[in-house]
């Protein structure tokens, strides 16, 4: 049980925990690491039978890998010590353990929601929006990403190098086992009004934003690569056919401005392409994301020298093109041109020259994070 001035609560708690492993016939321990209590919650948790230990570091996250690294137990059941959840009632979770899940997550959704046990921000908008977003960007089956309580293999925790030390510690638990491919189960659970008589520690936008903050960071397809491929080829899409002829669109008129738009977005979309790669393999590379076989043969195609030489190759067409342009002015004299006439061919070939020159040093970039590979 994570504990920062519980003293209301969590002695209350460790005693319903201790009471369903005696009940239960389980040979086991509770254990509580506080944060820095100033009330008293260290003392009422050890009169209860609690083992107590001390996280200096401050964070939700931080003193919960703490605790899970003092475990002595096989496997680890944990549980806010706010008394909002019922830990005499944790059959579910160690039927599911035993059957070999390892991470068995609560759902509160399904289990009910007292009255006055979570903000209607929390319940309707919170909580199933940041979810939702970690079931589609992870592919995972959990329903409540949130909840705090859950049980989970301590060995197989440990091996996911966990890392956050604040909230978002909930979110980088259920994500990382997902990447690892974990059978992850779900138990309904009823969660119950705080009992501590005091705000909790949670703050809703600040604590919101960090999980959605770190769900975009452990997913560069989502936050980089989508986004990119659909801007390069809307972009590029758009440049093409105004290359050709103006567009008329409902009662508005597309032409060379358009076409500097479309431009624009085409070479921020081959941006982002890029920096969904080089967020890739630094994550990789730092055991944050697992590796992808599909991956490592897309770059394993992608040398430096093949990368210097595309990018080149478009560079220099982007090159020839404006040099026809310049051509074509100087058989003018000089003079003044109709810009919706050479603007078609200017936009492109600058296009391409700045695109050709961003493939060529990012190939650079790419072989820098992959020195270690290399050696």
């Amino acid at each position: 049980m994570p504990c920062l001035n519980e003293a209301a609560t969590v002695g209350r708690c460790v005693g319903k925990a201790r009471g369903f492993l005696q009940g239960s016939g389980i040979a086991g321990e509770v254990l509580v690491a506080d944060n820095g209590s100033s009330d008293g919650s260290r003392e009422l948790a050890a009169q209860a039978g609690a083992r107590v230990i001390e996280v200096p570091r401050r964070g939700y996250g931080a003193v919960l890998a703490a605790g899970i690294a003092a475990a002595r137990g096989r496997y680890v059941i944990m549980g806010d010590a706010d008394d909002s959840y019922d830990f005499t009632r944790l059959e579910a979770f160690v039927e599911k353990l035993r059957q070999g899940h390892p991470l068995v997550m609560g759902n509160r959704f399904r289990g009910g929601i007292r009255p006055g046990a979570m903000p209607l921000l929390h319940r309707y908008l919170g909580n199933p929006v940041l979810s939702f977003i970690g079931r589609l960007l992870f592919r995972s089956p959990v329903g409540d990403f949130h909840c705090g309580l859950r049980g989970f293999d301590r060995a197989a925790v440990g091996a996911l190098d966990l890392r956050t030390a604040g909230m978002e510690f909930a979110s980088e638990l259920v994500v990382k086992a997902a990447l690892a491919g974990w059978n992850i189960a779900e138990v309904p659970v009823v969660l119950h009004p705080d009992g501590r008589g005091r705000p909790p520690h949670l703050r809703s936008w600040r604590d919101g934003w960090r999980h959605l903050r770190f769900l975009l960071l452990f997913s560069p397809r989502w936050l980089f690569l989508y986004p990119g491929l659909a801007l390069l080829a809307s972009g590029s899409a758009l440049t093409a056919v105004l290359y050709f002829t103006p567009l008329h669109v409902g009662g508005a008129g597309l032409d060379i401005h358009s076409m500097l738009y479309a431009s624009a977005g085409s070479i921020l979309g081959l941006q982002l392409c890029l920096f969904a790669l080089f967020a890739r393999v630094s994550a990789q590379n730092a055991g944050l994301l697992p590796p992808r076989p599909a991956l490592d043969r897309l770059l394993g195609a992608l040398t430096l020298e093949r990368g210097l030489l595309g990018g080149l190759a478009v560079a220099a067409a982007g090159l020839a093109w404006s040099a026809a342009a310049f051509w074509q002015w100087r058989e003018t004299g000089f003079g003044a041109l109709d810009p919706r006439l050479v603007m078609r061919d200017t936009i492109p070939a600058a296009a391409l020259m700045v695109g050709g020159t961003e493939i060529m040093l990012a190939s650079f970039l790419l072989s820098v994070l992959r020195l270690k590979e290399a050696g």
